[in-house]
């Protein structure tokens, strides 16, 4: 089978297109035939020698990639859940070697859901790490319900763009942070109110909100800080949280929260439930053919990116 293998960290000119084997599976598992891939900035911090480079460095041949939408093509013997033609997406035994850039890949059937019918399975590929992030922190975590205030930073993004929806969807009321120009697309997304990031500062706008989903770290948890109310949570997607915003937090009873995103069927069922009624939906931004995927790297490292960048493995 075709796959694209990480010859070693760094460009784009590593991710080496290739012939592997076809994965065996184990009892536990099934053969996916992939018809779609989902990209992230972690696959990109990978790639280049962080996030998960030090977890997969000791795999060879090193396939990147977690996010997968297809059709089942052979089960284990302990299977129960789905059958051969089965259609499946899923995010792959992440933290582990997913291998997902390939054309088959062997994956636990506790990590996959039915596909939709009612989607595509570029919508569906879009639909995993991202949404399972925004889901696992913004229900499994903070427990967001209805009447509740969000902040949601950029809210333009692949977990954002997620996390708007499925905020919005519960009934809590949103604001949603971006740039001026996908103003329009935050709103439409289910945002009750807009803050363009390149006009104004949320924290001269806002105050006493109940959650703040904070993309960036760094500065912007210091802000963040200022607008949450007393024993509120901020949800940080990156791990970088200073001592001193602990600090800060702590004085204010703010709980700091930073949770990487799990691999989970059960989670995604309850995703694939919310796709099939249309409580949520991808934005694909960008779709890219197999044999580009350092395009659809380069695109994800220019940081401009709106709801998903999608590979297309077959159709």
């Amino acid at each position: 089978m075709k796959a694209i293998v990480l010859n070693e960290f760094g460009g784009v000119d590593q991710l080496l297109m290739t012939e592997v084997p076809v994965p065996i599976i184990s009892d536990d598992e099934v053969l996916v035939e992939v018809k779609a891939i989902s990209i992230n900035p972690v696959d990109v911090r990978t790639r280049q020698g962080s996030a998960m480079a030090d977890h997969l460095k000791n795999n060879h041949p090193l396939i990147l990639g977690w996010d997968i939408s297809g059709v089942i093509k052979e089960t284990g013997k302990n299977v129960s859940r789905f059958s051969k033609g089965d259609e499946v997406f899923g995010l792959v035994n992440f933290l582990g070697h997913g291998q997902g850039y390939a054309e088959y890949v062997a994956a636990p059937e506790a990590h996959l859901a039915r596909k939709p019918t009612n989607i595509s399975h570029e919508q569906a590929a879009a639909a995993t790490l991202s949404a399972l992030t925004a889901w696992q922190l913004l229900n499994n975590y903070a427990k967001l319900k209805a009447g509740e205030s969000i902040l949601i930073l950029a809210a333009s993004g692949g977990v954002g763009h997620f996390a708007v929806q499925m905020a919005s969807y519960v009934g809590a009321s949103v604001i949603g942070v971006s740039s001026a120009k996908n103003r329009e697309f935050v709103l439409g997304l289910g945002a009750d109110e807009h803050i363009a990031y390149d006009e104004k500062e949320f924290k001269d706008i806002i105050s006493e909100v109940d959650v703040v989903l904070d993309a960036f770290s760094g500065d912007s948890l210091f802000k963040s800080l200022q607008v949450v109310k007393q024993k509120g949570i901020i949800l940080s997607l990156l791990p970088f949280i200073s001592e001193e915003v602990l600090q800060k937090a702590k004085l204010k009873e703010v709980d700091v929260h930073y949770e990487l995103v799990h691999s989970s069927g059960a989670d995604m069922d309850i995703i694939a439930g919310l796709l099939a009624k249309g409580a949520i939906k991808p934005y694909v931004s960008e779709l890219f053919p197999f044999e580009e995927m350092a395009k659809a790297h380069l695109c994800m490292e220019s940081n401009r990116t709106v709801g998903k960048i999608i590979v297309q493995v077959s159709k």
